[in-house]
């Protein structure tokens, strides 16, 4: 029973993926083929997985193809602008930590346009999951170059070929700080579900890197086959709790995936406390969430204090 279901005294089914499939915009269309699918499915399928129901989750997304996952998938939304879901995000998880809240972005999104609140929200800790959608490519745009677009790589921006060597998201997001952080691929449903169950249970910076073909202004990038489970391969073995360990397998999938050859796994998991347990530890968040003490015409500090304090 949910905290709204039990507000009515009505019980309510176990959510299911048909739970979080809108009744207004329940087809996605995005172009045949692109990776952004998957991306909805997995999202469908690890919520019911932990849980959840769609009144209990608040997805945030900016500015791009990745932006229409909040009109695809059934539950709180909120289409900020380019580069500003994770201040969105965070903001609501601050004010009502039992949401379950989600982040989703492009590459040049969240890479580029919201960097700087990417580096902060992992710096801080934050207790939310953010995915974005990497497809090496500004998709919604036409096909200009992005933060994680190839060195050489030719585009509207970049005719001649680009001269900046990609970013290295999976390094850049431990050296921030996140606390989990992982890569899948569209062309892993299985494994690319599992990946988000975890990061949505995990309490903390949840980051995930999610190859998503491009198959209208990407060519290049191929489908990200054939991929490799670092959990997996015999070949390759790290302690994904070993800050060093990890940035070594990181720097190693980042360099490989330009050469044709796609890892994708679990790199990273710590688990120390999150900026909003550390803020109630210290006192300086009330137990009781903000979101709860704002009742029908009870209002801690109306507007008008505000107003007279700064006039």
């Amino acid at each position: 029973m949910t905290a709204f279901s039990a507000i009515d005294g009505q019980e309510e089914p176990e959510p299911d993926k048909e739970s979080f499939t809108p009744e207004v915009e329940p087809q996605p269309t995005w172009c045949p083929g692109c990776g952004d699918y998957a991306v909805l499915r997995a999202l469908k399928g690890a919520m019911p997985a932990v849980g959840r129901s769609p009144e209990e989750v608040l997805l945030t997304t900016g500015i791009g193809c990745s932006g229409k996952l909040s009109s695809y998938f059934e539950s709180y939304g909120y289409h900020a602008i380019h580069g500003r879901a994770l201040p969105v995000a965070r903001a609501a998880k601050l004010a009502n930590p039992g949401l379950e809240v989600v982040a989703a972005g492009g590459d040049g999104d969240g890479y580029g346009i919201g960097g700087n609140h990417f580096i902060h929200t992992a710096r801080e800790n934050h207790d939310l999951t953010y995915i974005v959608f990497n497809n090496e490519i500004f998709g919604l745009t036409k096909g200009q170059t992005s933060p994680t677009s190839p060195k050489g790589h030719e585009s509207k921006t970049q005719p001649h070929g680009s001269a900046k060597d990609p970013i290295r998201p999976l390094s850049l997001s431990l050296s921030a700080g996140a606390s989990y952080i992982a890569r899948t691929a569209a062309t892993n449903p299985r494994q690319a579900e599992e990946i988000l169950t975890e990061a949505i249970e995990h309490d903390g910076f949840a980051h995930v890197d999610f190859l998503t073909q491009c198959p209208t202004w990407n060519k290049d990038a191929k489908e990200y086959v054939p991929y490799i489970d670092v959990q997996e391969a015999e070949d390759i073995e790290f302690d994904v709790t070993d800050r060093r360990e990890a940035g070594e397998a990181m720097y190693e999938a980042e360099s490989r995936l330009y050469e044709g050859e796609v890892l994708t796994g679990r790199f990273y998991r710590d688990d120390r406390p999150s900026y909003g347990e550390e803020k109630r530890r210290t006192g300086e968040m009330p137990e009781e969430p903000l979101a709860e003490s704002y009742g029908e015409n009870e209002w801690p500090q109306p507007a008008s204090d505000l107003i007279d304090k700064h006039t």
